[in-house]
Parts: structure tokens; C-alpha cells; sequence
């Protein structure tokens, strides 16, 4: 069993490289970074908890600035996001920063992607609500094929672009694993099956053992791994 850490990071917590020393130097598999770029002071959006709103959401570090030290900082350990909320950024600045990551880390990185909670969050990046599913998966696709193709466009009702050249390419082939943080259920493991790599069960939307072997099934009749 490999064990890994996840945390959001912020301007008062452990300085990203000095963490993922530490987390190396025990023989920990991986080291994972939350993301949320702010907290609107005026929302309506509940904390999935229930409780109030911990002081490091408002703090945190842009994850992928924060991976780039995890990166020069250590030499075996894996780390990514858990999550980025991929709806909220652009994907093909993204994709480039992915893979200067993967290129930088010899190959290290993880993609965790996820569908947020915070409605005034996403609203102030211009994203409707409604549309987020479907925004996170058209960014996916389109990250990918500016990852796996010399010469890539894509062409969906959310991202559209013509053909176009985008190197660094990521050291994993085909493309740094795509992992989905969110709560079990139909949805997301159909999403997951067709276009994603691997699944984040988020506790506090509870999960059971039973999920996983639903979400294996669903991949096998799908002729996935």
C-alpha cells in the first residue's frame, strides 16, 4: 500500500519544499496540494462540512507555483493537485503548466481534478454553475489533446480551438494521469471511465468499499483498466 499526503498549502503552512522533503525523507509515495484561488466574503455556497469556514481556504497557494518547488526539492516523490478546480482556469495555460511540471519531475505528476463547491467561487471566474461538469470534462479532453498530439485543436460547445503547437510535452505517455476527486455515484464514475484515470474519494461525501468495485466493473465493461 502506498500512503500520500494531501494539504492545502498556504503563506503560514510549511514552506512547499521543506514539506516534501520531509514527506520524502519518511518514504511516503505522494504529496498532493488543494486549490482554491479565493474565498468571496459575501456567499451563500455551505462549506461541505458543515462547520466554519477553516482559515487556510483563504490562504492557499497557487498549487501548481507550490508543485514547482515540490518538484526541485525532491527526486522520487510524486505529487499533483487534490484537487484543481480545472473549471475555473484556462485549460491550455494549463496543460503548458502540467507538462512543464511532468517535464521538470522526470515524470511525477498527478492531475487531480474536481468539480468544486463554492458557487460565488466559480462565478466570479465567469463560470456558470450549471455548466461546470461538463466544463471540467471539455477541459480535460482538450488538455489532452494538446498533450498528445504534435499538431492538436479541439472543438466543443465550452473550449474551442484550431490546430496549434504546444511543447513541452509531458514525460508520462500518454498524458500525466487524470484523476476525479468527488462523492461516488453514477455521474462521476461514468465520467471518470470515459475520460479520466483513476478516482479521489472525497471522506466527507462518504464512500464504501463497494464503490470501488462498481467503478472497476463499470471501467471493465468499458474495456478499461
Amino acid at each position: 500500500m502506498d500512503i500520500g499526503v494531501v494539504i492545502l498549502p498556504t503563506d503560514r503552512s510549511a514552506r512547499p519544499a521543506e514539506l516534501a522533503r520531509a514527506v520524502e525523507e519518511r518514504g511516503l509515495e505522494s504529496l498532493f496540494f488543494g486549490e482554491h484561488t479565493h474565498i468571496p466574503a459575501e456567499r451563500q455556497s455551505p462549506y461541505p462540512l458543515g462547520d466554519e469556514l477553516p482559515d487556510e481556504y483563504r490562504r492557499t497557494l497557487d498549487p501548481f507555483t507550490a508543485l514547482a518547488a515540490v518538484a526541485t526539492a525532491t527526486s522520487s516523490l510524486r505529487f499533483g493537485t487534490c484537487v484543481c478546480l480545472i473549471a475555473q482556469r484556462d485549460p491550455i495555460l494549463t496543460a503548458k503548466e502540467v507538462a512543464t511540471l511532468d517535464l521538470l519531475s522526470s515524470g511525477r505528476v498527478d492531475l487531480g481534478v474536481g468539480y468544486g463547491w463554492n458557487v460565488e467561487e466559480a462565478r466570479n471566474h465567469r463560470v456558470d454553475w450549471s455548466t461546470r461538469r461538463r466544463r471540467v470534462q471539455e477541459h480535460v479532453l482538450a488538455m489532452q489533446a494538446l498533450w498528445c498530439n504534435d499538431l492538436a485543436s479541439f472543438h466543443g460547445d465550452l473550449v474551442d480551438f484550431d490546430d496549434v503547437w504546444m511543447w513541452p510535452k509531458p514525460i508520462q505517455r500518454p498524458h500525466p494521469p487524470v484523476i476525479v476527486g468527488a462523492g461516488p455515484g453514477p455521474r462521476t464514475f461514468d465520467a471518470i471511465v470515459e475520460w479520466a484515470d483513476g478516482w479521489f474519494p472525497v471522506p466527507f461525501l462518504g464512500h464504501q468499499p463497494g464503490d470501488v468495485a462498481v467503478l472497476r466493473s463499470k471501467a471493465e465493461d468499458a474495456g478499461r483498466d
